[in-house]
């Protein structure tokens, strides 16, 4: 709670701002760039936000069809031509997928052949599923600005649809702040590096002295090898939270969640068996030793009086209870309310489980599929 950067304060946001209306000057020139793969759904409700921003300078916004068999591309067409902004529209369809690289920076590294054109200074690389503010984009450039970031990702606020979704992807935030602490990755003298790939706000410099994206082709786990690589160039990045980037995608079931974590945590701890035993170590006296503590006192003083299982008893609840209460700013973040926080046994215990899965999945060979599109296994 105390040692590792804060992560659960939740408090590192990007600033909604008053105005909606960029004020006068010099506004850096911004290409954003979507990987689409079948998100004929989702493309209706986030693609008009980005085209509707109200941004002082330059704007293009390149969709890639990445092999949709559902008419990506045709609905992307369909919304540019409806909309005012569609001006800033440019539909792409994808290449073939090469050898040594993962569908979506594919898809990223095709748009940038667009943007490249256009001599864009910033890169905006934001999922299909991202519904952005009206100012969204503004406010990126100016955290950008202020803080002197080549890097600044916003952590979009995850649809809640249903019980699981409230206590799994609070929960999904909560662990990735943990391993990544946000404070840490805000420091130039750390060598923390995270962000998150829904909202990726970059600097064409900064990339191409990172080696462009070619350095991190194959990398599952893209958005924090992104950061990584623009930390060890020399660049600054920034990790913050909103409340108004949004994702409209709906997870709606613990099997949803279980792949979208599988797909990835194997390779988060760099598919060592040592480092998975130490994480199952690490979760289990964690999460589960408090509850363990607090349940077998209780047994134990109902059985052999009340001074019996006390230690037992304190020690668990307390543990509980600091766990519980480092889990409610995230919470709060969703709406959730206070007694979920009780729960968060359940999902570490959960989230341990999704993560021997992933290990699993590369005993057996792959790691698993994403969007229709078998992943590869990596090295």
């Amino acid at each position: 709670a105390l040692m590792r950067g804060m992560f659960w304060r939740a408090d590192i946001r990007l600033p909604d701002g008053g105005e909606e209306v960029p004020p006068a000057g010099r506004w850096p020139s911004v290409a954003a760039i979507v990987p689409a793969r079948n998100e004929a759904a989702t493309l209706p409700e986030t693609l008009p936000t980005l085209l509707a921003q109200r941004y002082g300078g330059e704007l293009t916004v390149t969709v890639v069809d990445d092999g949709s068999s559902d008419g990506t591309g045709e609905i992307a067409r369909s919304i540019g031509a409806a909309s005012p902004g569609g001006g800033r529209l440019t539909v792409l369809a994808g290449r073939d997928l090469p050898p040594g690289w993962s569908g979506k920076l594919w898809a990223l590294r095709t748009g940038l052949e667009v943007a490249g054109r256009t001599g864009a200074e910033l890169l905006l690389f934001t999922d299909a599923d991202i519904s952005h503010p009206p100012d969204g984009v503004m406010r990126l450039v100016e955290r950008a600005a202020g803080d002197g970031a080549d890097l600044v990702s916003v952590m979009a606020l995850l649809r809640t649809a249903t019980a699981s979704d409230r206590l799994l992807l609070p929960a999904f935030v909560y662990f990735f702040a943990k391993l990544y602490p946000f404070g840490w990755s805000n420091r130039p003298d750390r060598p923390t590096a995270a962000a998150a790939g829904g909202c990726v706000l970059l600097r064409r410099g900064a990339l191409e002295r990172a080696g462009g994206l070619e350095a991190i082709s194959g990398a599952l786990i893209d958005d924090c090898s992104l950061a990584a690589a623009v930390k060890r160039s020399g660049g600054r990045t920034w990790l913050g939270l909103s409340t108004r980037v949004r994702s409209v995608r709906t997870c709606g079931s613990v099997g949803s969640v279980w792949d979208m974590v599988a797909r990835t945590a194997y390779a988060q701890l760099r598919h060592s068996p040592a480092a998975l035993a130490a994480v199952v170590a690490g979760m289990l006296v964690l999460y589960a030793a408090p509850v363990i503590s607090a349940v077998g006192g209780l047994c134990w003083a109902a059985t052999s009086g009340p001074a019996a299982g006390a230690a037992a008893l304190g020690t668990g609840v307390c543990g509980w209870a600091v766990m519980s209460a480092t889990f409610r700013p995230t919470l709060r973040l969703y709406g959730v309310g206070a007694p979920v926080a009780l729960a968060l046994p359940a999902a570490g215990a959960l989230f341990t489980v999704f993560t021997v899965a992933s290990a699993v999945r590369r005993w057996r060979g792959g790691a698993g599929s994403w969007r229709g599109r078998e992943l590869p296994a990596g090295p």
